[in-house]
C-alpha cells in the first residue's frame, strides 16, 4: 500500500509518496482502509517539524481519516470488517490504511459521506470542546471567532449557534464575508486593516451594544488575540486554540483581574488521550447535530492522494476556506 513519510522535516514538497507493507491491527486497534483523511493546519505543523508530538522518523502524518474497517485486532468487539468508520489519531492518516486505536473510532451515521465524515472530526470536536468545556458557553450569549473562514471556525460558528449564542464572525478578506455569513454569523468582523488594535474593538462594541462578547474562540494568536481580548464583556472567557497567525502572544495578568476575565487554552490531542469517553460522548453529539441539519460539514476542496502536498501548501497559506480532504479510495 501507498503511504506519505517524512523522512526529513521541511515544506510539503518534502514528503515522499512510498510503497511500504500492509499493515496489521495490534490489541484493541483496527485497521483501516482509508477513504478519505482530513487536512488540518496542525499537519503542516507536523510536516515542518514544529509541531509539539513528533513521532520517531520516518512517519505517517495525518490526524483523522473515513474509511472501511478492514481488520480487527485482539479483544475489538466493537467493530468488524466492513463497518464504515471515522477514525482520529496522532499520525498516520495520510495513506492508503491506517492503524487506530478502537477506542478512537466511531461509526458513520448512515448517509454520511467519508470526505463529510472528515470535516466532523477534529475540527468540530476542537470546537465543541472549546465552547463547551472550556468556555462554558450558555444559550444567549456572544461568541467572536477568529479565523472565522477556516475549518475549527466554520465549526465553531455552527456548533455555537447549535448552542443558542449569537456569533460575530472575524474575517481578514471581503471575499469570505458571504462564506461566514452562510455559515452562521450573525455579524462580520473586519480585521484586514492595518489598525487592528482599535478596529477589532470597535467593531465588536458596535455589534453588542457596546457591551463586549462573552467568549472568544481564537486558533490565530497574534496580534489578534491581543485585540480580541480588548473587546472581552465582563466575565468573558477567550479560549487560545492555536496560532495560525505564526506568532505566539502573551498576557498580562493584570488586565484579566480588572475585567474579570480569563484566557484558557485546549490542545485537542489531549482529550483524545486522556478522556476518550468524553470524545466519544462529543462525537455523538456532533452526528447528533449533523443528523438535525444543525451543522453542516464545510469540505469545499478535495484533492487525490498526489495532490497532498499542494494541499498542505494552500492550508499553510491560509488559502482554503472550510475544511479540505484528501480523496484515497472509494470516497461515495
Amino acid at each position: 500500500m501507498r503511504a506519505y513519510q517524512v523522512v526529513e522535516f521541511g515544506p510539503p514538497s518534502a514528503l515522499q509518496l512510498k510503497e511500504v507493507d500492509d499493515l496489521v491491527p495490534g490489541k484493541g486497534q483496527i485497521v483501516v482502509d482509508v477513504a478519505a483523511a482530513g487536512i488540518n493546519f496542525p499537519d503542516t505543523l507536523v510536516v515542518s517539524g514544529r509541531y509539539q508530538i513528533l513521532p520517531p522518523r520516518p512517519f505517517v502524518p495525518g490526524k483523522e481519516l473515513a474509511g472501511t474497517v478492514r481488520a480487527v485486532g485482539a479483544g475489538v468487539t466493537d467493530f468488524a470488517p466492513g463497518d464504515r468508520v471515522l477514525g482520529q489519531l496522532e499520525h498516520g492518516a495520510f495513506a492508503e490504511q491506517a492503524v487506530v486505536n478502537s477506542a478512537d473510532a466511531f461509526h458513520l451515521p448512515e448517509g454520511l459521506g467519508f470526505a463529510d465524515a472528515t470535516a466532523l472530526g477534529l475540527v468540530y470536536q476542537t470546537a465543541y470542546f472549546a465552547l463547551h468545556d472550556r468556555a462554558n458557553l450558555r444559550p444567549g450569549e456572544t461568541v467572536l471567532v477568529g479565523g472565522a473562514a477556516g475549518g475549527v471556525g466554520i465549526a465553531s460558528m455552527q456548533l455555537a449557534k447549535a448552542f443558542g449564542a449569537r456569533v460575530l464572525a472575524a474575517v481578514r478578506k471581503p471575499d469570505q464575508v458571504e462564506f461566514v455569513r452562510a455559515n452562521g454569523a450573525d455579524a462580520v468582523i473586519d480585521v484586514g486593516g492595518a489598525n487592528l488594535w482599535d478596529d477589532l474593538r470597535a467593531q465588536v462594541l458596535a455589534a453588542t451594544d457596546n457591551r463586549g462578547v462573552d467568549v472568544i474562540i481564537d486558533p490565530v494568536g497574534g496580534e489578534f488575540f491581543n485585540a480580541a481580548l480588548r473587546a472581552l464583556a465582563w466575565c468573558g472567557r477567550l479560549v487560545v486554540i492555536g496560532f495560525a497567525g505564526g506568532d505566539i502572544p502573551s498576557v498580562k495578568a493584570n488586565y484579566l483581574l480588572v475585567k474579570n476575565i480569563s484566557v484558557s487554552g485546549l490542545q485537542w490531542s489531549d482529550y483524545r488521550e486522556r478522556m476518550p469517553q468524553r470524545m466519544a460522548e462529543a462525537q455523538a453529539e456532533i452526528f447528533r447535530l449533523w443528523r438535525s441539519g444543525a451543522v453542516q460539514p464545510p469540505v469545499t476542496r478535495t484533492f487525490p492522494l498526489e495532490e497532498l502536498p499542494a494541499a498542505l501548501e494552500l492550508i499553510e497559506k491560509g488559502r482554503i476556506r472550510g475544511k479540505a480532504a484528501i480523496i484515497v479510495g472509494d470516497a461515495s
